[in-house]
């Protein structure tokens, strides 16, 4: 990583399913605004898509970070279902899309963009991960070209953050190159037992190898959010809401 970015600082929000932390996430706006973040970071799943639904809570909350932060924006299952589904939810998905897209949201779409300072640069790229990864149970194994081909080459000499809303393809990243992962989509595991971590992901898998927080593959790390919603399993036990704070720090 170059020497300018030590001590950059990314706000990581994902999964509020519609939540609101005090009127128009006024809370969650100070909470951030508290951190003085050089950039925000979203994982997806801004919504819940379960029907024709408001999208005010996501663009209100986005629309005020984007006033004072660069926010760069990766998509999740919700977001992608929007799209996928239509029939259900109409043009929710492109008016959606148009409205981050027209606050200067950094969209990334399975696509890349630099973070540039005094000449250095590192990428960050969002994957918009194909519906097939979302099984309903269990895993279905990623092909090993199935990144390459969605995303391009991802190692090289620059220093990459992939924001990946499933954590479940870590090594899977690790191997296509990404250096720091952010992710969500576990929502911390439910129901947290001590000793035991997270009961039970959204996708119905029990004690999963992630849940939440900090974890290791050779020379990748990813930090994985217990999120700030909840969505069908409207229940969050020892598991609170989690905003993240991520300060990039060189390699001694």
């Amino acid at each position: 990583m170059p020497r300018v970015f030590d001590g950059f600082s990314i706000v990581f929000l994902t999964d509020l399913h519609n939540n609101s932390f005090g009127e128009n996430n006024e809370k969650l706006l100070q909470a951030i605004d508290g951190l003085h973040p050089d950039i925000v970071a979203v994982g997806g799943d801004m919504m819940v898509a379960k029907g024709p639904g408001s999208l005010e809570i996501p663009l209100c909350l986005i629309r005020a970070l984007s006033e004072k932060y660069p926010v760069y924006y990766g998509l999740g299952n919700h977001e992608h279902r929007m799209d996928r589904e239509r029939e259900i939810y109409g043009d929710q998905y492109d008016r959606y899309m148009d409205g981050i897209e027209g606050m200067g949201v950094h969209l990334l779409r399975n696509r890349s963009e630099y973070l540039e300072r005094q000449g250095e640069r590192i990428r960050i790229t969002g994957l918009d991960l194909s519906r097939r990864y979302y099984k309903k149970v269990g895993k279905r194994p990623m092909s090993q070209i199935y990144l390459k081909r969605t995303l391009g080459e991802g190692h090289g000499d620059e220093f990459h953050i992939l924001l990946a809303h499933s954590p479940l393809y870590f090594k899977e990243y690790a191997r296509w190159g990404a250096d720091l992962v952010l992710a969500g989509h576990f929502h911390g595991g439910t129901i947290c037992l001590p000793g035991l971590g997270g009961v039970m992901t959204p996708n119905y898998m029990f004690f999963p190898e992630y849940d939440r927080g900090f974890y290791k593959e050779g020379d990748s790390r990813m930090v994985l959010s217990a999120g700030l919603g909840t969505h069908s399993i409207n229940l969050r036990l020892n598991n609170r809401p989690q905003l993240i704070l991520v300060e990039l720090r060189r390699r001694v």
